[in-house]
Order: structure tokens, then sequence, then C-alpha cells
């Protein structure tokens, strides 16, 4: 008996590609249920702790459409020039080095101002940035 040998083949043999998908999956059940329990453990508290650490307040430096700005500690909002937000930010900061701020600007400023700001952040190391945008309805 002599076997014909001289067509193509017309299919491909995906069962090796079976064999592996079957493989990774019990593989992947196998390492998602085999969760190590944690222990429950009481921590002792510092004596000199404070009782509940507070986050620090958010600052917020509102850009308006005409290029003024503001800025905002809480409930003390007060305009300032660049310069003197320069002065504030560093005062915050060397009180406590790491605070949010928030940028927020009129749709119609210009993108440069708040640039400015942007840099300004920038300059003196403010790593918590962000900028706020309203939701078109």
């Amino acid at each position: 008996m002599q076997i014909q040998d001289d067509k193509p083949y017309d299919d491909i043999n995906i069962t090796p590609m079976l064999d592996l998908a079957y493989v990774l999956l019990v593989i992947f059940i196998l390492m998602c249920t085999a969760s190590v329990q944690g222990l429950k453990i009481n921590l002792p508290k510092a004596s000199n702790a404070p009782a509940s650490a507070s986050k620090p307040k958010t600052k917020v430096i509102a850009v308006a459409n005409d290029g003024s700005l503001t800025l905002a500690v809480g409930k003390d909002i007060q305009p300032v020039t660049l310069a003197e937000l320069e002065q504030r930010l560093s005062q915050l900061k060397a009180s406590g080095p790491d605070f949010p701020v928030v940028v927020t600007g009129d749709s119609q400023t210009q993108y440069q101002r708040v640039m400015d700001v942007i840099d300004l952040l920038g300059r003196l190391n403010l790593t918590q940035v962000g900028l706020t945008t309203k939701t078109r309805s």
C-alpha cells in the first residue's frame, strides 16, 4: 500500500493549541484559588500619635476669564498675583510639604495663564496637582 502525499494541507491541527489553552486555564484557576489568607493583628497605638490623622486640606487656584488669580485655602479665599501666589504656596509648603492643589479655570481663560500657574507649581515641587473640568450636559 502506498499513501499519496502530494495534496497540501487544507486545515490546521488545533489540538496542541487547545491543550495549551486548557493547561493555562487550569493553572490560572489554581493560582486564583490558592490565595494566602492574612493574619488578623491588632496593632498597638503610639501614645504620641494623634487620635485621627487628618488629611491635608486641598488648595484651590482659580484662574478667571480676565486672567486674575484666586487662592482658596479652606474657607479663606483671596485674590492674588502670580508672585503672591508663589509666596503663599511657599509658606504653605514650609508648614506642610505635601498637600493637594487643584487648578480650575474659566472656559474662556487664556491657556498661557493656566500654564503659568502649572509651571509655578512645578518650580515649587508640588506633585499632587489636579485640573478641574465640567462635563457636558
